[in-house]
């Protein structure tokens, strides 16, 4: 199994074990956070190492899925793509796209 895969296997086993938790929606993002910081820190492992890499496309993936959080700590924790755009660009349009979807729910739903 490549990496790529195995990567979104880990995120599906997160998505169903928070479905279980007393408050799904906060366990869902605590996973994910904590998986996202993991796959950025096995990715730039693998980027000194010259192994194979996760896609960008994963990373922000992870991050428009509720893992931004842990992005966020992983690109400073790691120093990794701090500064690589457009990857940088479509990261921070994520972020406050799921933000705002964020603020949307809270408001409709939970007011």
């Amino acid at each position: 199994m490549n990496l790529n895969r195995f990567c979104y296997l880990l995120l599906v086993i997160a998505a169903a074990g928070s479905i279980f938790m007393p408050h799904p929606l906060v366990m869902w993002f605590l996973l994910a956070s904590v998986l996202t910081l993991v796959v950025y820190g096995a990715d730039k492992v693998a980027a000194r190492k010259a192994w194979r890499r996760v896609p960008e496309s994963t990373l922000l993936v992870f991050g428009v899925v509720g893992g931004w959080p842990g992005a966020i700590v992983g690109q400073q924790l790691f120093r990794h793509k701090t500064q690589k755009q457009p990857f940088r660009t479509w990261f921070i349009i994520s972020v406050m796209l799921n933000i705002a979807v964020l603020v949307a729910v809270y408001w409709f739903y939970f007011r």
